[in-house]
């Protein structure tokens, strides 16, 4: 029996229908739909699969025998509403993802089944289910599962996505940092994919970029040189995510450069020692951070950091110091985020007593959603948009565009840094970003002087 099948990427408020605008229109940050792609891909042979991504396009009319949503906890409240939506009508869904996974109670209180953890080995079993008129509450994947290697991505509109070719070599993450879902998402779990697999998917790419979106990849450090030097026969152009560990393997670095890495996100979090500490992510050594991007420039790549504030150890001055830090030591994008303690993390379970907003809406790392504790919830949010804002200026990015044409082969490649600034310029731009300071403003400046 053949199935109709819908699988669902919600989005909402500014975020909504973002990919159709024409200027700074988001695309840069659309390029991985792995989750639902791989969905799709465990379908019934004979299923007819719809994707359907809010950040791109609305939500198709009825004639669906099934509805599968992914979300992670910003658009949970979204997920729910089609949830009541497609329930309405009849129509059984099925919720998964980080979301889902780790807050199963609630999930199943809007949907009729949740899969638990990855899809694989779980969502065939759903539709078998469905077909049979018996669906149950919980599924379970199965990182041992078969991984489809080619996945259907001709069901993604390509003018809507920097890349609709991106892939993975490995699942898990051997870290615990406090404010991460991967480690209990996976439960602690870790897979590597069979290096010739990942090469056959990537040769079939039509695109000659593409984007890993690995967690940590380098983590097996000889597998990782095993996949880089078989990849480098194809002579694609592609970004990954790493660690500053990777700094001091020079074999490691260039068997990147061979393969055509052009850059890397680094998850830095912060210059704060105390901070890591506290995050269970004390193996990152602010100190060794400027060493770790010349060593990645040296190798003609740039370099994205993931920044937090908002920990325990921070306060006003975290701000300033922060933007200070990150032009000296040579960042040539940042990724910005308030620390958000999102359920069923370990940091969730710490901050509980200090959380002050439970709309799951708001927690998208651009929002204050508990108390801080050497500063006030305004001053977070003030200065955190005023640090994004700061970092995007015009002027900072036309001086970080003349640095990365003078590193080695950068000019070769300057459009990928640029057009990475100029979409985070445009986001800060639409989005109507602005902030302040905390630590500059008249009311500290005064009590400042009040106390001398």
């Amino acid at each position: 029996m053949s199935m109709n099948i819908l699988l669902i990427a919600p989005a909402e408020g500014k975020w909504k229908r973002i990919g159709q605008r024409k200027t700074f229109n988001g695309k840069t940050f659309r390029f991985s739909m792995l989750s639902l792609l791989s969905v799709a891909a465990l379908s019934p042979k004979n299923a007819t699969v719809r994707i359907v991504d809010e950040q791109v396009e609305d939500i198709p009319d009825d004639g669906f025998d099934l509805v599968g949503i992914t979300a992670m906890t910003a658009v949970a409240p979204r997920a729910y509403e089609l949830c009541a939506l497609f329930r309405k009508r009849g129509i059984p869904v099925v919720m998964g993802g980080f979301h889902a996974t780790l807050n199963r109670e609630e999930a199943l209180r809007h949907a009729d089944a949740v899969v638990v953890g990855p899809a694989y080995g779980a969502w065939q079993r759903v539709c078998e289910d469905v077909q049979q008129g018996r669906l149950q509450r919980e599924y379970f994947g199965d990182l041992d599962s078969a991984i489809p290697v080619h996945l259907p991505r001709h069901l993604l509109d390509r003018d809507r996505y920097v890349t609709v070719s991106s892939t993975f070599a490995t699942l898990g993450c051997r870290n615990r940092c406090r404010f991460c879902s991967i480690h209990p998402f996976h439960d602690g779990k870790r897979c590597t994919r069979p290096v010739a697999e990942v090469v056959a998917e990537v040769a079939a790419f039509r695109d000659r970029f593409f984007v890993f979106v690995d967690d940590n990849l380098t983590q097996d450090r000889d597998y990782a040189v095993d996949l880089f030097r078989a990849l480098a026969p194809l002579k694609k152009r592609w970004v990954l995510q790493a660690s500053t560990e990777v700094k001091d393997d020079p074999e490691l670095l260039a068997a990147m450069r061979d393969a055509g890495c052009l850059g890397v996100f680094i998850g830095l979090e912060t210059f704060s020692e105390e901070a890591l500490e506290q995050s269970d992510k004390g193996f990152n050594r602010p100190q060794q951070y400027r060493d770790a991007i010349r060593a990645f420039h040296r190798h003609g790549m740039y370099v994205e950091a993931g920044v937090i504030v908002g920990f325990d150890a921070d306060d006003v001055t975290v701000f300033s110091n922060t933007l200070r830090m990150l032009e000296w030591i040579g960042i040539d994008a940042i990724q910005l985020s308030i620390l958000t303690p999102l359920p069923g993390t370990a940091l969730f379970d710490a901050v509980r007593g200090r959380i002050t907003d439970a709309d799951w809406g708001h927690y998208d790392y651009r929002h204050v959603v508990f108390t801080p504790e050497r500063m006030s919830a305004e001053e977070l949010q003030a200065g955190a948009d005023w640090l994004i804002r700061s970092f995007y200026s015009p002027w900072r990015i036309l001086r970080r565009v003349w640095r990365w044409v003078t590193v080695p082969n950068g000019w070769k490649h300057v459009v990928y840094p640029v057009g990475l600034n100029l979409a985070y310029f445009g986001r800060t731009w639409r989005f109507g970003i602005g902030g302040h300071d905390p630590a500059r403003s008249p009311a500290r400046t005064l009590a400042a002087e009040r106390l001398a």
